[in-house]
């Protein structure tokens, strides 16, 4: 495998678990460092934490560390951040790190539920964002921020309008921060993933292994749901040299579902 992410360290959010983990080692296997950055140490869906999958892995050749992280808290961010320049410096932020919810009419939305879901989804891929710009201005050497929305950021989905506005906000910040640091050589990028095979759409928004599964995959034609891998390698693709003239894009991961709606 050509090592994409040679002499390179990321920051992921979120990446104990799903896609965050996913892009994680595939970082790895690629070659760069990673520091796994989220509130719990242990996988949602079960296994050997993140961090000690990619040091444990020999064909990775790959440091990697784990460091507790509320995107919520500046502080916490701040640590995750320092901790990458242990391995040299910060190259790559991805901001996958969000949850789902409330999924209900607005008019039952409780008003905690939905300044929790905006300050975790939306506050905290800012926040994140801010500090992987300072780190990344003070060492000069450019980067690249990946942030993570949603097919819901572009379409809008009914019962699910704070996490639409959230996402649709994440979209927006990337296209607004791409411009300002450009110059600087930071390239910002955003992802739009569609039903991926994780805990969030078996238990959290559950469609995988439901009675709306099949209703579902008709509307997809690919014909299958996405795995965690074909977001990480979109965003191997992003955070990589091969994507040296690309900013203030948006990919989206769906196999063509949104297109074809």
């Amino acid at each position: 495998m050509t090592a994409l992410l040679a002499e390179k360290t990321a920051v992921v959010t979120g990446a104990a678990s799903g896609i965050g983990r996913q892009i994680a080692h595939t970082f790895a296997s690629h070659g760069a460092d990673v520091v796994v950055a989220d509130i719990q140490e242990e996988p949602r869906e079960g296994g050997t934490p993140t961090h000690e999958l990619i040091r444990e892995d020999t064909a990775t050749q790959a440091e990697a560390t784990f460091v507790e992280c509320d995107v919520t808290s500046r502080d916490d961010v701040d640590t995750a951040v320092a901790a990458a320049t242990e391995f040299g410096g910060l190259d790559i932020m991805v901001n996958n790190a969000g949850i789902v919810g409330p999924t209900a009419p607005i008019q039952d939305i409780d008003p905690d539920e939905y300044d929790r879901l905006l300050e975790i989804n939306l506050d905290g891929t800012y926040t994140c964002c801010q500090a992987a710009v300072e780190a990344m201005l003070k060492r000069g050497e450019g980067g690249s921020i990946v942030n993570m929305s949603s097919v819901a950021g572009i379409a809008g989905y009914a019962n699910l309008t704070p996490y639409s506005m959230a996402k649709g906000g994440i979209r927006m910040l990337t296209y607004s921060l791409a411009a300002e640091v450009g110059q600087h050589g930071i390239r910002v990028n955003a992802i739009h993933p569609g039903v991926i095979e994780t805990e969030m759409t078996t238990s959290d928004f559950p469609i995988v292994g439901t009675d709306e599964e099949a209703a579902t995959l008709e509307t997809i034609p690919l014909g299958r749901f996405g795995k965690p891998e074909d977001v990480a390698n979109v965003t191997t693709f992003l955070a990589s040299d091969l994507s040296s003239y690309v900013t203030a894009e948006s990919i989206v991961v769906d196999g063509g579902a949104f297109r074809s709606a």
